[in-house]
């Protein structure tokens, strides 16, 4: 049921995206954003569109806000690749942005996804008025300067730090590079179904650290073909991670943890949150 779900969102989303950057033509910048948001897991449009169904929300409207985090996300993703960030030239098996036309595309690339991003979260299909503008303010809180922008910041810093990382500063990085755009798709459902959002948040904070943890993971045990990036990159860089810190075994049992904490999260939902549960299991065995 999971897998068919999950399937059915990807397809969903690819659709919608497709359709709204259509209207963009063929120019280097518009080719460059339907690059890359093409592929991935879409697992933050999935939290959306999940999360905004336990209230009864339509799908016509909740790809609106699905839309707008994958777009969200593949701007940050086309970013980091770049060579004053992460320097990667592999993302999801292709050519990273830059690689494939140049470094000034990939930065307008990413800048364009940014601002679509709220724009669709404009469009009168999300919902009234105080919808709008609750997603579009938690939204850019998220990816700004108190969330993945400064996650990035943590993260670039640590690179040239004196001492490595601590578990707790590791843990506080990763719940802004990686959590808080996990995070905000859950509350996105919420805000979508007129709710308060907070069991949902308590479960998306659990499954983000779990995902970092199982990235982490990956960049040690994975295949490069399978998860269509460069690996062992942090090994090289000799950069503090959960594995590093809590060894390989310790950052497994503290990702299981965090599912148990997740589906605990969900309890108030019953079955409904089906799907939401093993996503938190899906996120920990994962290949790519």
């Amino acid at each position: 049921m999971f897998q068919s779900a999950l399937d059915d969102a990807q397809a969903a989303i690819g659709r919608f995206l497709e359709g709204e950057l259509s209207r963009f033509g063929t120019d280097r910048v518009a080719e460059g954003m339907r690059y890359a948001v093409a592929g991935g897991k879409r697992l933050r449009g999935f939290l959306v569109l999940e999360t905004a169904r336990l209230y009864g929300v339509d799908q016509a409207q909740a790809l609106f806000a699905a839309g707008a985090v994958e777009c969200l996300h593949a701007y940050s993703l086309v970013h980091d690749d770049l060579p004053c960030m992460d320097d990667d030239d592999i993302r999801r098996g292709h050519p990273t942005v830059h690689v494939k036309w140049d470094e000034a595309t990939a930065v307008l690339v990413g800048d364009a996804l940014q601002t679509f991003a709220f724009e669709l979260l404009t469009n009168p299909g999300v919902g009234d008025a105080g919808q709008r503008i609750a997603l579009v303010a938690s939204l850019a809180k998220a990816a700004g300067a108190e969330g993945m922008v400064l996650g990035q910041a943590q993260d670039i810093a640590a690179e040239t730090a004196e001492t490595p990382l601590t578990l707790d500063q590791i843990t506080g990085l990763q719940a802004n590079k990686t959590g808080a755009l996990l995070t905000w798709p859950a509350e996105a459902g919420a805000i979508l179904g007129g709710a308060d959002p907070t069991p949902l948040r308590r479960y998306a904070q659990a499954i983000g650290l779990a995902f970092q943890i199982a990235d982490d993971i990956l960049d040690i045990e994975g295949d490069a073909a399978t998860a269509g990036k460069r690996l062992h990159k942090d090994a090289e860089a000799g950069k503090a991670t959960f594995v590093s810190l809590l060894g390989l075994d310790g950052a497994k049992a503290k990702a299981r943890g965090l599912v148990a904490e997740a589906e605990a999260a969900l309890e108030p939902f019953g079955a409904e949150a089906g799907n939401l549960k093993a996503l938190a299991r899906y996120i920990i065995a994962r290949d790519k």
